[in-house]
Order: C-alpha cells, then sequence, then structure tokens
C-alpha cells in the first residue's frame, strides 16, 4: 500500500524550528542537537536517533547558565 510510507513508526526529529547554534556550546538552542547529528540525522538509525533524543535533556542545562548580572555576582 503506498501510503505505508506516512504511517512509518520512526523517531520524529526535536527541531522546535529556532536554529542558532551556541556560541560556546556547538549546540542548537532550540533542539539542543550538535551541527553534526543535525546534518546526519535524516541518514541516522532508528537506534542512532533514540540515542541522540536520550541525551537531549542533558545538554539543555548547559544553556540555562547565566555567566553575568545579578545572579553571577550572588553565586
Amino acid at each position: 500500500m503506498k501510503d505505508d510510507v506516512w504511517k512509518r513508526d520512526e523517531v520524529e526529529s526535536p527541531c522546535i524550528k529556532l536554529c542558532t547554534v551556541h556560541p560556546t556550546e556547538r549546540i542548537c538552542v532550540g533542539c539542543y542537537r550538535t551541527i553534526d547529528e543535525i546534518s546526519q540525522w535524516s541518514r541516522m538509525s532508528t537506534e542512532q536517533r533514540r540515542s541522540v533524543m536520550a541525551e537531549l535533556p542533558t545538554r539543555a542545562p548547559r544553556l540555562a547558565k547565566r555567566r553575568g548580572g545579578r545572579m553571577g555576582r550572588l553565586g
């Protein structure tokens, strides 16, 4: 059936269309993937995609750190 291609059980991209690479961390501020992960996504296996997806939540705090302002002085 030709509609099967639209019903595949694939890991969806985490892209939220906020595509900016953090200058220090070198990960996308929207989805937390590296440039290599973004460019390879369509060629990754299901297992590779799941592995990346599992790691993304651990990357989010890397972008939440503040270096200056009042919070920086209080620390």
